[in-house]
C-alpha cells in the first residue's frame, strides 16, 4: 500500500509540472515557446505551411532521439529518487533564514526596521531573490564546470544529443542535490537579510506564484533554450539576457563552447567572468560532450559513469598531490 501511494503521489507530481508556473514545462511557458517559434520559422522558411511548421517545431527523428527517451526516463527516475532520499538529507530554507537573521541582529542590535511602502518592500525582496538566485545559479554552474570531479556529474546534462524542453530535467541525482541546496541557501540568506531588514511582512510579487522576474524570463522562451530552434535576441540583448540560442553554444559539442554562456537569466555574470559568447559569434553547432565521448549511452551508464570518474579524478588528484609533497 505504501509502495502504491508513493508511486501514485509522485506521478500525480509529475503531472501538476505543466501547471505549477515555478517549472520550466508549466503550460503557458511550453505555450510561450510554441508562440517565438513561429517567427523563426517564418525567417528560416519563407513558408504559411502549418503543417511544414508542425514538423519543423516537432521533428519525429529528436522527440524520439534515444538521447531524447533518456531525458524523458530520467525526469520520471529522478523524481523518485528525490522523493525517497532528499527529504532526509537536503537542507531546508527556514533553519538558515533564521540563522541569517539572527546573525544580523546579533551583529547590529540597535538597528530598527526600514520603513518604506508595502509595494516597495515587495520590490526590493522580489528583485533580491532573482538576482542572489541568479547568481548563485552561475557560480555553482561555474563550479561544476570547473572542479573535475563535479564536471562528471554535470557531464550527464551536456551528453545530450538532442534536446527537448524535457532535458532541462536530464541531471545526475547529485547535481540535483547540489542545486537544491543551493535553493534553500539562497532564499534562506535572502529571507533572513530582509526580514532582519523590514520585519516579518514579506511578500514577494509574483505572476501564478512565480517569482515576476522569474514568469518573465520563462515566457520569453525558456524552453526553447533545450530545443533544436535557434532564438537570438541580438548583441545588444545578449550582453544583459542568455537568450535561447546562446544556450545552445553552451552546449554545442565543441569543447572551447563548454565553458561558455555559464548563466542562467542574467547575462552580466558572464561579462563579468569573460565567458560569455553571442549567437552572432558562433554557427553550425552540434549537441553533446564531444565527438569521441563514448559514455551515458544507457541508463545504467548515465547514473553509474559519473561515480567511477569522479573517483579516478580524486584519486589521480590525491596521487599528484602525495607526489608533490614527496
Amino acid at each position: 500500500m505504501f509502495v502504491w501511494d508513493f508511486l501514485s503521489l509522485n506521478f500525480s507530481q509529475l503531472i501538476d509540472l505543466f501547471f505549477d508556473a515555478n517549472k520550466r514545462l508549466y503550460f503557458g511557458y511550453l505555450g510561450s515557446a510554441f508562440l517565438l517559434a513561429i517567427p523563426v520559422f517564418w525567417y528560416k522558411f519563407r513558408s504559411n505551411s502549418v503543417i511544414k511548421f508542425i514538423k519543423f517545431v516537432f521533428p519525429w527523428h529528436i522527440y524520439s532521439a534515444k538521447s531524447a527517451r533518456h531525458d524523458y526516463a530520467l525526469l520520471v527516475t529522478n523524481k523518485l529518487i528525490k522523493s525517497a532520499l532528499f527529504p532526509f538529507i537536503i537542507l531546508t530554507m527556514a533553519p538558515i533564514a533564521l540563522s541569517v537573521s539572527s546573525f544580523f541582529e546579533w551583529a547590529f542590535a540597535d538597528f530598527e526596521h526600514i520603513v518604506l511602502p508595502h509595494f516597495t518592500i515587495m520590490a526590493i525582496f522580489t528583485f533580491l531573490l532573482f538576482v542572489f538566485d541568479d547568481f548563485t545559479r552561475f557560480l555553482l554552474h561555474y563550479i561544476l564546470h570547473k572542479v573535475p570531479f563535479l564536471w562528471e556529474f554535470h557531464k550527464v546534462h551536456h551528453s545530450a544529443k538532442v534536446m527537448t524542453p524535457f532535458t532541462i530535467y536530464r541531471t545526475h541525482p547529485v547535481e540535483s542535490y547540489l542545486y537544491a541546496c543551493r535553493m534553500a541557501i539562497t532564499q534562506g540568506i535572502v529571507v533572513g537579510f530582509c526580514y532582519y531588514l523590514f520585519g516579518p511582512n514579506l511578500k514577494m510579487l509574483d505572476i501564478f506564484g512565480a517569482n515576476v522576474f522569474v514568469f518573465l524570463f520563462n515566457i520569453c522562451g525558456s524552453n526553447l533554450r533545450h530545443s533544436h530552434i535557434w532564438l537570438s535576441w541580438g548583441d545588444r540583448l545578449e550582453g544583459w539576457w542568455i537568450s535561447p540560442a546562446q544556450h545552445h553554444i553552451h552546449h554545442s559539442d565543441d569543447p572551447k563552447h563548454f565553458d561558455a554562456n555559464l548563466g542562467s537569466a542574467l547575462a552580466i555574470w558572464d561579462r563579468m567572468s569573460n565567458s560569455l559568447i553571442r549567437a552572432s559569434q558562433v554557427k553550425n553547432i552540434s549537441f553533446g560532450i564531444s565527438k569521441s565521448h563514448a559514455g551515458h549511452h544507457s541508463l545504467k551508464q548515465i547514473y553509474l559513469e559519473p561515480f567511477t570518474h569522479a573517483w579516478r579524478q580524486v584519486t589521480s588528484s590525491l596521487k599528484s598531490s602525495m607526489q608533490v609533497k614527496k
